[in-house]
């Protein structure tokens, strides 16, 4: 065990949180794709168990060798990561894999393995939006000079996923705009970029709403009328998960006792909070609240305690897309909030979606594990203590630091 330990880096608390996350997501995915099971796999409820314990292991180690890389080189991958998002989101625009009458994958010719680009194109444009905000600290007031180079990127990749995933692209263009306010973007700057935004995509969507290949927008326009008008009949899955989350009671049914699996479309992904709260209860769905809340806290806490600007906006940035993209999802699965087709991250069977989350949080790690390695060389340098740090002196020394840079 010491051995185990003494590889993983970074906030320990973390960790914690997204090993639980593992765990809720093997028994809630084998508990729900049953039905899958016997549509497709003769009855085989093993297969999708065993295929997404692969999955999870597979992400457990992207986040490993990601936090094992010292954070300021994502900064230099982020450039990369961006040019290629660019091209891989017009390909999908143009000659992706349609599922669920949207064109949001790409397949991979030879090994068949099909992925959403919208899912690094998020990470990728996080890094360089951070790496940007950074390199431009000096001069982050300026409009023409800082400002809108900054934003051209946020367009591009945005508009890009927006006509086949528009809820992917707010959730993007919301989190770059929090990101830009930590750093020290003048408020105005935003508010009026977030102004001209919205005014550009209701251009688009009313453009597009009037054209027989308007797609994605009449799915869009039905869902969003769907909400609002309570007597609709297309109302489906919204009645499917109120029903499961009514009858999960305050402990629920206990696992693998589920009834509305069976009734319930993407039970397995979309809608598997409300599969959680059937199976423990609103006990568990307040625990599963709980973790993402105690993760966006360990997160800002990291971020307050980076000695590097890059670092700080990239935990900041990251944290908040990830935890964001969460509470969408159980707001959707509660009827707050109109259907957007958003997974629960590192809970929802699917692969892309939660390597990249795995991903994002390895990079989170890693600014906490270079955070923690310069907290245990001061604490050492001001002690003089040659011994190995010991559990509960990085918390210390953090203390330390925190004292020490108020002083001076």
């Amino acid at each position: 065990m010491q051995t185990i330990l003494k590889h993983i880096k970074g906030d320990r608390t973390i960790w914690v949180v997204v090993i639980l996350l593992y765990i809720v997501s093997l028994l809630a995915v084998y508990s729900s794709t049953g039905t899958l099971a016997y549509r497709f796999r003769a009855g085989n409820t093993e297969y999708y168990l065993f295929k997404h314990a692969i999955i999870t292991v597979f992400g457990l180690l992207l986040m490993y060798v990601a936090h094992r890389i010292r954070y300021s080189y994502y900064s230099r991958i982020a450039q990369l990561a961006l040019f290629i998002a660019i091209p891989l989101l017009l390909f999908t625009l143009i000659r992706g894999t349609a599922v669920h009458e949207a064109q949001r994958w790409i397949t991979l010719p030879i090994v068949n393995i099909s992925f959403q680009s919208s899912d690094f194109a998020k990470l990728a444009l996080i890094m360089y939006l951070a790496r940007i905000l950074t390199r431009k600290q000096e001069q982050i007031k300026e409009l023409h000079t800082t400002f809108i180079p900054m934003v051209i990127p946020v367009v591009i990749i945005c508009a890009l996923i927006l006509p086949n995933n528009f809820s992917t692209a707010a959730i993007l263009l919301f989190t770059c705009l929090v990101l830009m306010f930590i750093g020290r973007v003048r408020l105005r700057y935003i508010m009026s970029f977030l102004g001209i935004s919205l005014a550009a995509a209701a251009l688009f969507i009313a453009l597009m709403a009037v054209t027989p290949q308007g797609g994605r927008i009449h799915t869009w326009q039905s869902r969003v009328e769907n909400y609002f008008s309570r007597g609709a009949s297309d109302t489906y899955q919204v009645d499917q998960a109120k029903i499961a989350i009514a009858s999960g009671g305050l402990i629920g049914k206990l696992p693998g006792n589920s009834t509305q699996r069976n009734f319930l479309p993407q039970a397995y992904s979309d809608f598997i909070y409300a599969i959680i709260v059937e199976e423990y209860g609103l006990v568990g769905g307040f625990v599963i609240i709980l973790l993402y809340l105690i993760l966006l806290y360990r997160g800002i806490r990291i971020a307050h305690k980076c000695s590097g600007t890059f670092g700080a906006l990239l935990a900041a940035g990251l944290s908040f897309g990830l935890v964001f993209q969460a509470m969408i999802n159980m707001a959707v699965a509660v009827n707050l909030l109109p259907v957007t087709g958003q997974p629960l991250p590192l809970v929802s069977m699917g692969g892309t979606s939660l390597w990249f989350t795995s991903l994002s949080i390895g990079i989170i790690l890693s600014v906490s594990r270079k955070t923690e390695e310069e907290e245990a060389g001061w604490l050492e340098h001001m002690t003089g203590d040659q011994e190995p740090i010991r559990a509960g002196q990085v918390d210390e020394a953090a203390e330390m630091v925190l004292i020490h840079k108020e002083q001076t």
